[in-house]
């Protein structure tokens, strides 16, 4: 008995790049990560500011009450309590503006 054997050759076409198809999926989802991470980035920036105000006015508040007990009277202005209170100066508000006192209720707030 003769055994005979077929070699066959599969025809197999490589592929040489990406299909415009697959670019566009790529393309589509790299765009909506970044502004996902952009809207996330912003989003912080702002929150950071505030953050950074709130502290500022707390420490504001802490040296109106620190005058009040040495003077036993409340400061008229900011400036009352530098250098003594305030040794790097009264800080500048992240968003805009400057800080000022209420006279009313003697706390400090952005004017």
């Amino acid at each position: 008995m003769i055994a005979t054997f077929k070699y066959t050759r599969s025809v197999t076409r490589r592929r040489r790049g990406f299909s415009l198809l697959e670019m566009l999926a790529v393309v589509i989802i790299l765009g909506v990560i970044a502004a996902i991470i952009l809207y996330r980035v912003i989003g912080a920036t702002d929150s950071a500011k505030e953050k950074v105000q709130l502290h500022q006015i707390a420490e504001l508040n802490m040296a109106i009450e620190h005058y009040y007990m040495d003077n036993e009277a409340w400061p008229s202005a900011l400036t009352d309590l530098v250098p003594t209170y305030l040794p790097d100066g009264i800080p500048t508000p992240p968003v805009a503006g400057t800080y000022g006192i209420n006279n009313t209720t003697h706390r400090a707030e952005q004017q």
